[in-house]
């Protein structure tokens, strides 16, 4: 089974994907970049090729408008970009909790290495938490992730988790607050996306805000009927008939599978089978409609492996689908 989690550590439980290196409780930055993976350098060096026109023996010739990245440790290469593209570095993204660890109470929970060094991330507890009826409770993380391949901007995200299923969902609602994406064509400043954080704070409170009105919002069958075809078909929202669910076969480029069995899986999560479905919070209700999505896309959606899985989750089509589902719920209580 092809792997994309090169290495990984973590405190506490085990997470749900069942990877990575544990690690006791506040241990130091240099400690998470070693058990992490991320204790190497992103190395820099020009495109270079052999040219036949100097003799038999050839000639090796500069391509000055591209560089060549590879891994101090073991040589191998990582991407071919621009010669303005601008590195961010392993230990850089762990650097950037180190204060707010110190003094800010957050809490390092997770962080490592993606696809042979391709993309790294770290996720640390900011100490936010919010309970909903039901004793259904969420607690915000800080999620900062990079890539050196071109496939994502350094990225801070404010993330939430459910606990009773450790299902994950980005907190990004109005004006995508926050989320702070850095492109590669700059520098890299922590301290200004800190600042910039900082006046995202307040994106808890109201996505919490929005996360208790949808578990008040009592839906009925044919509501979240249509609103599984909304998320997974783009159908229209006056659409009633169950039996359009059976005649939808096409693949959705969003979700890479067919809309039958898709529908199907997330509306057995949402009628009981899913991990707290039952609770007050979710059960009949929109908030239930859109964690039974979170948790289809988290830890039902078929995938290669676990990391694959993870990987889409956080940053691919799986992220999509469940910004997608977080948008048509809202919608319900608009």
């Amino acid at each position: 089974m092809s792997h994309l989690i090169d290495t990984m550590a973590y405190q506490g439980a085990i997470p749900w994907h069942g990877l990575g290196n544990q690690l006791t409780a506040r241990q130091p930055i240099d400690v998470w970049a070693q058990q992490a993976g991320l204790d190497f350098t992103i190395v820099e060096t020009p495109v270079r090729y052999m040219s036949d026109s100097a003799g038999p023996l050839g000639a090796i010739m500069s391509f000055p408008e591209q560089k060549v990245l590879y891994r101090s440790d073991t040589q191998a290469p990582l991407s071919v970009v621009s010669n303005r593209y601008q590195v961010v570095q392993p230990k850089e993204i762990l650097e950037f909790y180190r204060d707010l660890t110190d003094i800010s109470g957050f809490e390092l929970e997770s962080a490592g290495v993606l696809k042979h060094g391709r993309k790294i991330w770290a996720l640390a507890k900011t100490g936010q938490s919010t309970t909903l009826k039901g004793n259904d409770s969420m607690n915000g993380y800080l999620l900062l992730a990079t890539a050196c391949d071109g496939t994502l901007a350094t990225t801070a995200q404010f993330t939430s988790i459910r606990v009773v299923c450790n299902n994950t969902l980005s907190i990004a609602l109005a004006n995508s607050k926050g989320a702070i994406k850095v492109p590669h064509s700059t520098m890299f400043d922590p301290s200004a996306v800190k600042r910039q954080l900082g006046i995202s704070v307040s994106s808890w409170d109201s996505f919490m805000y929005h996360m208790k009105v949808l578990s008040a919002r009592r839906v009925k069958d044919h509501e979240a009927m249509n609103y599984f075809l909304r998320v997974f078909n783009d159908q229209p929202n006056q659409i009633n008939q169950t039996n359009q669910m059976n005649q939808t076969k096409q693949t959705n480029p969003t979700t890479g599978f067919s809309h039958k069995r898709a529908i199907k899986k997330v509306q057995s999560l949402y009628d009981g089978q899913g991990k707290g479905a039952e609770l007050a919070s979710s059960k009949t209700t929109a908030f239930g409609l859109l964690n039974s999505v979170t948790e289809y896309v988290d830890h039902e959606r078929r995938a290669r492996s676990k990391d694959h899985r993870l990987e889409s989750a956080w940053f691919g089509q799986g992220a999509s689908l469940k910004a997608k589902a977080l948008e048509q719920a809202l919608l319900l209580v608009a």
